[in-house]
């Protein structure tokens, strides 16, 4: 169905995505691609798709081939028939419907009589009835526009489905549809994404990383579990490594203890025996030049093995590191810190937000997962809990003293700054230098990219950063609000924002349809709008 042939790609200004890649995909397999941010997962889907010409290398897919792109606004000077490829056939039809007898508007049409019913058909099957072909994208929320390109699907009927993130700002409801057409369909599937409920759909699983692509044959779980083993033997040959190490330092110890004495005895005899000092001066020069080249050869395999130590040990993820550390962390664990009774919105039409008053109540330490459909006021009960909105009906509390606010995109940080200034930008306690330094190296960022801009940073980067913040400023939050936080991140990142969220302390609130995400951080109540 799908044949790569050492592909390689390379960007206008020279870098290079990645080389030799190659790979084949058997009719209706259904593969999930995964791979840490940047090692070119999007770049090789566009390949595929034919957007985009590889450097180097062969593609062959036998027959059509659809691809859903990860949305996130470079779409928004289409209209929705353009976004979905269908303007000009849409166009033709008009213009026969009008009387035209242009021959070239019959072959653009191309006998597609049902074009229009079709795409409306398909529309409606993703909750987009009152979406018009000729309408904008850009006036679209980022679930339409998603929801849109899962549309075209339908309308083109292809052999082979590329996805890139699908399940990005889908709401529940609209996932669950995803995945129930992914389990049901026949067709050919390669989809990129973070969303382990749906990877756990898929048949195999391909990790790209710098070196190629491996291909494991299971879903996104038994992944886990090899990519586990494989990480338990690493952790040994780390121990044997190190074990190697210790062994070469004593023997290099006790060869040069032993050449010592033996160059002593030596001296002692030579002296005895009323050797030439001038004949001495040789000997000992001898014995020196033996005693060095041996230390040479005990520094350059120990050398050797610290290097191996070295590149075992960057294989391994390090979390444990990437935590909140909070010194004045106060837990009002229990405590009432927000309340609202039978609140409500108007809207400027004039209609309430939500159909019925609603009432929360939020204690200390209690992690939050608030739900809901597109349009449900998520966002407007955010800013009421974070007191920058007040309801125009009800009454509300609130007694946190430090709320921080994490948003898609990451809007603490300044593209301005530097990763040093930024963090530093957080540094109201007075750090010195080398702690923030310290800090940044924590959350893997490393000498060379202290004086990186943030404007260059990556999702999970950018994510990275701002933990990294959070943890320089002395203002330990009593709340935090993550909106959306997965979106965009590769299951490295994740994992990361997965295990620093799971060392706070305070009172958490997550706006998230992600459910492994959040049974992970251990959300046990939920506000459903």
């Amino acid at each position: 169905m799908l044949i790569l042939q050492n592909v390689s790609y390379t960007f206008p200004n020279k870098s290079i995505a990645f080389e030799n890649i190659g790979f084949h995909l058997a009719a209706q397999e259904k593969v999930a691609l995964v791979g840490n941010n940047g090692v070119g997962k999007s770049t090789l889907l566009h390949l595929i798709s034919g957007d985009i010409s590889p450097s180097h290398g062969h593609i062959q897919a036998n027959g059509s081939v659809y691809f859903v792109p990860q949305v996130f606004g470079q779409y928004n000077h289409l209209t929705v028939a353009q976004a979905l490829g269908v303007e000009a056939k849409l166009t033709a039809l008009d213009n026969i419907l009008k009387g035209s007898i242009d021959e070239s508007d019959y072959l653009t049409l191309d006998d597609d009589w049902s074009i229009e019913e079709r795409c409306q058909q398909a529309l409606n099957a993703w909750g987009l009835e009152d979406i018009a072909l000729r309408a904008s994208i850009e006036k679209l929320s980022g679930g339409q526009k998603t929801k849109v390109f899962l549309a075209g699907i339908a309308i083109h009927d292809p052999q082979l489905v590329l996805l890139d993130e699908p399940s990005n700002h889908l709401d529940a409801s609209s996932r669950e549809k995803l995945y129930s057409y992914i389990a049901q369909s026949n067709k050919t599937m390669l989809i990129v994404s973070h969303d382990r409920q749906l990877l756990d759909l898929l048949d195999i699983t391909f990790e790209m990383t710098p070196h190629g692509i491996n291909r494991y044959g299971g879903n996104y779980e038994f992944f886990l579990e090899q990519k586990n083993l494989q990480l338990s033997a690493l952790v040994d040959d780390i121990g044997a490594k190190e074990k190697e190490i210790r062994k070469a330092k004593l023997k290099e110890r006790e060869t040069a203890e032993r050449q010592n004495r033996q160059d002593s005895r030596g001296q002692r005899k030579q002296e005895k025996e009323g050797v030439a000092r001038i004949m001495m001066n040789t000997l000992k020069n001898k014995a020196e030049n033996s005693t060095s080249k041996l230390k040479a050869v005990h520094q350059s395999k120990i050398t050797d093995l610290n290097k191996d130590l070295t590149t075992l040990r960057s294989s391994v993820p390090d979390l444990d590191k990437m935590k909140f550390d909070f010194q004045n962390m106060r837990v009002h664990e229990g405590k009432t810190q927000f309340e609202a009774k039978d609140i409500q919105v108007i809207k400027n039409d004039g209609t309430p937000l939500w159909p019925t008053p609603i009432s929360i109540l939020i204690r200390g330490g209690q992690r939050i997962a608030i739900q809901g459909d597109n349009g449900s006021g998520k966002t407007t009960l955010l800013k009421i809990i974070l007191k920058q909105t007040t309801p125009q009906e009800g009454k509300c509390f609130s007694a946190f003293e430090h709320a921080v606010y994490v948003d898609q995109e990451y809007a603490l940080l300044d593209n301005k700054l530097t990763l040093f200034e930024q963090a530093q930008l957080f540094n109201d306690s007075g750090l010195q230098p080398a702690e923030i330094n310290t800090r940044l190296k924590r959350f893997l960022f490393q000498p060379d990219d202290w004086n990186k801009s943030v404007s260059v940073l990556s999702g999970g980067e950018r994510l990275r950063l701002t933990l990294c913040c959070l943890t320089v400023s002395p203002n330990a939050p009593d709340l935090i609000i993550l909106d959306e936080p997965t979106n965009n991140l590769d299951l490295q990142n994740v994992r990361i924002l997965t295990h620093a969220i799971n060392s706070y302390e305070g009172t958490l609130i997550v706006v998230s349809h992600d459910a492994t995400f959040l049974e992970e951080i251990g959300i046990k109540d939920f506000i459903k709008l």
